[in-house]
């Protein structure tokens, strides 16, 4: 494990762990608190979803970030891209760095991933913060599977292919990331209401006003999830949180949802959690 800086003076650690076959990367930021792990979206990176609010969640929590299979520095196997693997993958890492329990943040397809984490892995599970993420295709608006049919690596936004190539030069990477990105959502199939149902951890649930996902489907996540909380934030997909993608729209939006997260994430229920 390495020590490094970042572009704020603010230190934190790297590793990678073997965990199901792929060499998969982690930072930790934060020396207090309880344990808080982010799920980074699709094509994205660490720095790409989280850049902007990691040093306000390392402030309060020890916060374990992760990159998914394929994504950033983290490795690849001859399998494709899906939530469960990631679920998997995740709670592997967890156990490789002896975290017995955590709360999980995910955004966007890591949002899906924390859903997953939480039906598969419930023991692991403390709190679920799930930002502008589906589990049915109808979540997503009309034409966008159709669109996902015909993207190439040329509609994948500048941002999230810079991001990549200053961690990996190889194009053939980046390709081999956009490509199972893409064909795991070309490919993906509703998830039962039964399996939303089931998740027992406190769950708050982020979607924008204006996002891909949309409200109506937040709003269905939220009444399928028992012990959930709905927040919809005006703003993009990512907007309310600093997301590298999203226009600058000032600190106010993204201060307001880390405070409502640390409320939410703070909060003792009667069991404790």
């Amino acid at each position: 494990m390495k020590s490094q800086t970042s572009g704020d003076s603010t230190a934190f650690r790297t590793g990678y762990a073997e965990v199901n076959g792929i060499n998969m990367y982690y930072e930790l930021h934060g020396d207090k608190g309880e344990y808080l792990v982010l799920i980074h979206g699709g094509g994205s990176t660490i720095g790409t979803t989280f850049g902007k609010i990691l040093p306000m969640l390392a402030d309060h929590y020890r916060v374990v970030a992760v990159e998914l299979q394929a994504h950033g520095h983290t490795g690849d196997r001859d399998a494709p891209e899906s939530f469960e693997q990631d679920a998997d993958d995740v709670a592997a890492l967890l156990s490789h760095l002896h975290i017995a329990k955590a709360s999980f943040f995910g955004f966007s397809n890591g949002g899906s991933t924390a859903m997953q984490i939480a039906v598969r892995h419930p023991a692991i599970v403390n709190k679920l913060v799930i930002a502008s993420a589906i589990y049915k295709r109808s979540g997503l608006p009309p034409g966008f599977f159709e669109g996902m049919e015909h993207a190439t690596l040329d509609n994948m936004p500048k941002e999230l292919q810079d991001a990549f190539l200053k961690i990996n030069p190889d194009r053939s990477k980046l390709l081999n990331m956009f490509t199972k990105d893409r064909d795991r959502m070309l490919h993906f199939k509703d998830w039962p209401d039964e399996m939303l149902q089931s998740v027992t951890a406190p769950a708050l649930i982020i979607n924008g006003d204006r996002d891909v996902v949309t409200n109506a489907h937040a709003v269905a996540m939220s009444e399928l999830i028992k012990n959930s909380r709905l927040m919809i934030l005006p703003g993009s997909h990512g907007a309310y949180m600093g997301e590298i993608e999203t226009p600058e729209t000032g600190s106010n939006i993204v201060k307001l949802t880390m405070e409502v997260i640390r409320e939410f994430l703070d909060e003792r229920g009667e069991d404790g959690r």
